[in-house]
């Protein structure tokens, strides 16, 4: 069966403001049936890397929070420690960072935790049966939290193609040795002719395994990279991966991921996509470059792999802006594709094919 996708469009007017309709979608997701008073309850957010300004407001995160508090739960806003160098690599960078990007508990009204603890190491195996994992590193705060609401800006990116629900609750929901098996079969190979020297990837790079040859040129033993692919994101464009091949497999990965989060939180899960200001890339990085879409709206459903499928295929009825002029495969149907020329639909298939959810949806309109 079709899961439910409830949708508010971009527009606001008089007394149809966002607040107004993300309460709406929630007292359609029904909170009081997946919250039992006293539960814990993981607010799983991306509150962004310093520099970025594209993750989704801790406004709307409070709008969560009050109604989370009002079905009788114990809410606490999340995120884990990263792969890769930046400013949220441990806790107190982290935590630092949710705060200067504005999720300070006196503007959310909850706590900040960072459910993977000081460096990454808390975390918890669940076991999950999948081609890949028999099983994968759920960061221990999310685990053990008794439901989940889910947070999720959808943007572009450049290793899946697209960000939404099922990425969130995949990469966002692992502790970093789990974020580095499911990147593991990422290999970026330098292109030696197109290398200016530069030194950026080398900076990035947070196994130091990039160096440089005699003439000053970059190369990258594959027997450290840990394929976090944050060279490909800043170099001019010398460094590229076999995304084909590549991609198919952490996607695969990510699926058995998404699996592993959900475990134990079964019917008591939601899904908030937001599917506006729909950048190039990930929140991660630490700048936002324009939106290649026009805003879309919010979508909601209790399944993450339906909405992040109802996003995508709204999002491409979506008008491009006149930022979208850096598209890699321009003539491609799909607006992700032709962004990135990665093709987005082999993560949420293996969300889909792991039960996480169905790629079948009906889309109900919320006014």
């Amino acid at each position: 069966m079709p899961s439910d996708v409830f949708f508010a469009d971009a527009r606001e007017s008089f007394g149809k403001n966002q607040y107004k309709k993300i309460q709406k979608l929630i007292k359609k997701l029904d909170f009081e049936e997946i919250i039992k008073p006293r539960d814990t309850v993981a607010i799983k957010v991306h509150w962004g890397e310093r520099g970025n300004t594209g993750y989704i407001s801790p406004q709307v995160a409070r709008q969560v929070v009050d109604a989370v508090k009002a079905a009788g739960g114990k809410p606490f806003i999340t995120d884990t420690n990263t792969l890769y160098r930046g400013t949220r690599r441990n806790a107190p960078d982290n935590i630092m960072t949710a705060i200067g990007n504005g999720f300070a508990p006196s503007v959310v009204g909850a706590p900040i935790v960072v459910a993977d603890g000081l460096y990454g190491h808390d975390y918890v195996e669940v076991p999950v049966a999948g081609k890949h994992f028999k099983s994968v590193k759920i960061a221990s705060s999310i685990h053990y939290a008794k439901a989940m609401i889910v947070i999720s800006h959808v943007k572009g990116h450049l290793a899946v193609g697209m960000g939404g629900a099922v990425k969130n609750i995949s990469m966002g929901c692992a502790a970093p040795a789990g974020k580095q098996k499911m990147h593991s079969d990422v290999k970026p190979t330098v292109d030696a002719e197109k290398c200016i020297a530069c030194g950026m990837c080398m900076k990035v790079c947070p196994a130091a395994a990039i160096s440089r040859r005699k003439d000053k040129k970059a190369q990258i033993d594959h027997k450290k990279c840990i394929g976090c692919a944050e060279c490909v994101v800043v170099c001019p464009g010398a460094i590229e991966v076999e995304w084909e091949s590549d991609a198919a497999l952490m996607q695969e990965k990510m699926g058995e991921y998404a699996r592993g989060a959900l475990v134990g939180k079964e019917n008591k899960c939601a899904f908030l996509n937001f599917a506006s200001n729909i950048t190039p890339d990930c929140d991660c990085l630490d700048w936002t470059d324009a939106p290649f879409a026009t805003d879309v709206g919010i979508l909601a459903s209790r399944d993450p792999v339906a909405v992040d499928q109802a996003s995508a295929e709204l999002i491409n009825q979506a008008p491009w802006t006149p930022y979208a002029h850096k598209l890699k495969k321009p003539d491609a149907a799909d607006k992700f594709m032709a962004l990135h020329d990665v093709d987005w639909q082999p993560h949420v298939a293996a969300a889909a094919a792991m039960g996480c959810g169905s790629r079948k949806f009906k889309l109900v309109t919320v006014t």
